[in-house]
Order: structure tokens, then C-alpha cells, then sequence
């Protein structure tokens, strides 16, 4: 069976759905797509010095997507956001931080992003042999009662001594932090691009008060996309961003500005018109949209990587970074689920809508 024959099996009732979609919000011709030239095409005229232009490539030229502008990064820093135990008990082989790298290369990932010592562990054995993303800010489980605060775990400095590429960091918008948090890593990516590293940032919502009626709007469209909007003002190169669920935090909850067109014009109730809106609040996709791929669900986490993928692809998205649904499982499983996502973005048929 051919990769997009494979991919049409996983969708099932959904795959017409989602691969026959047309959108007609902000149409193709208006994103920076993803392509061979995507870092030139969209950082060549920016402030980016040519050393945050040689790291940006490496992400983007590695690995089996390497040379298509979409990115495939396996991210493991849960041993700190959702403790070690959590994480690692379902494969107790990724308590040992090689592995984590070893994952990365056989799935051959753009990029592996983690913690400081996961990444920092075996560096001289691996930092010229897959880019390292150290991720610089956590927010940590051992606090009692349980808070919710990115808080600094290294410098800037030393995710560059390591060898790595990139540093990543993660703001929880609206959370009472989320102003500290918003200074602390806008400085933190002026330092890395100093030193010639790329910055991701995972732009998450933080708020018991984007709950309202038994409805969660922490992946609300219009509240997400403000967040990526933010993201990039302050340098990141790269979004992470949560897929959206819904639409209309902003008119729901009743707070902050909007327009009567986002939800009229730009936005439909699909998800990959959802997933666009993302996409043009990254500068219309000249900074790339990664979507994560989300906790482990069990059986179904092929089927649900690739339907991620396939929205973030055909929405003008730049790729996934995908954890818990492939290092909870055994190795070579975890490695299937990988490369079948990266399918999704080296198969033709599968258009931006």
C-alpha cells in the first residue's frame, strides 16, 4: 500500500473531510509556504545574523524532511512538566537520556529538544550528529499545592557551550507569571540569537478563567493565535502551538479585542480553517507553525498524529513535534509512529488546502 493509500486507511471516515477540504478564509497564494528555500525566502531580509541563519538550516535541512521546510522534532522535557515517573514509567528505557537521542536519530528527526542535562549528558558523542534544542525555562510539580509558573532552569550560554542549535521556552499566556515570563524569554532569545542559535517558543494558555460553561478555550482559534502573534514579536523563529478545539474564547469569555471578521471571514468551524488562522498569526506562516502532537492515547495514536498532521500541513503549517505518543511505547513502535507522520508531509497528494 503506498504512503498516501496508508494515510487515507488511518483518517478513515474522516480522510474526505480533511484531504477534499478547500479553504476559503486567507487563501494559499497569500502564507510563506513551507519549501527548499523557506529560511532564505523568510529570515533573509530580517535582523537574523548569518550565524541564526546557518542554525535555522541545520534544523531545516536535517533528518528525512531535511531540504523540504517542514520540520519533524521529537520533544521530551515531561520529565520536568509532568515529572519523570509520569513520563517514563510506561517505558522505563527513557529514564536513560541517550535513548531519548537514539529515538530522534532512528526516527530521523530535524531535531531533538529536551532538557539541559538530558541534552548536555552526551553531547560530544551526539550535538554534531542531530541538532539539540535545550529547552531553557519549565514549570516544575514538586511545589505544594501545585502551581503553574515557567520558571528558568539554565542560561542561554549554556545550552550554546553544549553545542546546541536552538533553545526553546514556553510562556502560559494569561497566567498571573505570564508578564515576567514574556520579559524573561523575549531576553532570553536576543542572547541566543547573539550567539547564533534559533528560538522556539511554546505559546501555551494558562487560566482557570478560559473555562466558561463546560467549555475549554485553552485551544480556542482566536485565543491561540493571539499567543502565536506575541510569540513572534518577540523573536521566536519557530511556534509550538496546540492544535485548536474550538473558536470564540475571546467573545465567550468576554474579555481582551477581537473583530466580528475573525469569525466571519477568517475562521470556519473546520479545523484546518481553524489551523490557518494559526498559520497567518505567525506573520502569514513566515514563521513556522509546528503543532504538538498531544498525550498518548493509546491505540489510537498513529491515527491521531496523522490526522494532526495532515490539518497542520494542508492548514500551511510547518511540521509537528511529537513526544509522549512515541516514547511511551516501545522503541521501534515509537519510531513507526514518527516516520508515519513524517509520510504525511513527503506525500504529494496531500495538498495545502
Amino acid at each position: 500500500m503506498s504512503d498516501f493509500g496508508r494515510i487515507q486507511e488511518l483518517l478513515g471516515s474522516k480522510a474526505e473531510y480533511l484531504l477534499d477540504h478547500k479553504s476559503k478564509t486567507v487563501l494559499k497564494e497569500q502564507l510563506h509556504l513551507p519549501g527548499p528555500d523557506f529560511v532564505s525566502e523568510n529570515f533573509g531580509d530580517s535582523d537574523r545574523s548569518p550565524q541564526v541563519l546557518r542554525s535555522l538550516q541545520a534544523l531545516y535541512g536535517n533528518g528525512r524532511l531535511g531540504g523540504t521546510g517542514y520540520l519533524s522534532i521529537l520533544p521530551v522535557d515531561q520529565g520536568i512538566e509532568h515529572t519523570a515517573g509520569s513520563s517514563f514509567a510506561p517505558n522505563p528505557i527513557y529514564y536513560n537520556p541517550e535513548n531519548i537521542v537514539k529515538l530522534a536519530l532512528e526516527s530521523e528527526c530535524n531535531a531533538v529538544a529536551s532538557t539541559f542535562d538530558v541534552l548536555a549528558a552526551h553531547a560530544r558523542k551526539y550535538a554534531h550528529k542531530i541538532p539539540f534544542v535545550v529547552k531553557i525555562n519549565h514549570n516544575e510539580l514538586m511545589t505544594y499545592p501545585t502551581t503553574y509558573d515557567q520558571i528558568m532552569f539554565g542560561s542561554v550560554d549554556r545550552a550554546w557551550e553544549l553545542g546546541a542549535v536552538a533553545v526553546g521556552a514556553t510562556i502560559y499566556f494569561g497566567s498571573p507569571e505570564s508578564s515576567r515570563q514574556i520579559q524573561e524569554v523575549s531576553m532570553a532569545f536576543e542572547r541566543a540569537h547573539e550567539l547564533g542559535m534559533a528560538t522556539i517558543l511554546w505559546c501555551y494558555l494558562r487560566n482557570s478563567g478560559y473555562k466558561k460553561d463546560g467549555v475549554d478555550y485553552h485551544t480556542s482559534a482566536d485565543m491561540t493565535s493571539q499567543a502565536n502573534h506575541i510569540g513572534v514579536t518577540i523573536g521566536a523563529d519557530i511556534i509550538k502551538q496546540k492544535l485548536p478545539t474550538n473558536n470564540g474564547g475571546f467573545k465567550e469569555i468576554g474579555f481582551s479585542k477581537t473583530h466580528k471578521n475573525v469569525y466571519e471571514k477568517l475562521t470556519t468551524d473546520h479545523p484546518i480553517d481553524l489551523t490557518r488562522y494559526q498559520v497567518i498569526n505567525t506573520y502569514m506562516g513566515a514563521r513556522g507553525l509546528i503543532n504538538s502532537g498531544g498525550a498518548s492515547g493509546g491505540d489510537s495514536d498513529l491515527a491521531d498524529a496523522v490526522e494532526t498532521a495532515v490539518v497542520n500541513k494542508r492548514a500551511g503549517g510547518s511540521g509537528l513535534i511529537l513526544g509522549r505518543k512515541a516514547f511511551q511505547k516501545p522503541m521501534d513502535e515509537g519510531v513507526g509512529i514518527i516516520r508515519s507522520v513524517q509520510s504525511v508531509y513527503l506525500t504529494d497528494e496531500i495538498t495545502i488546502a
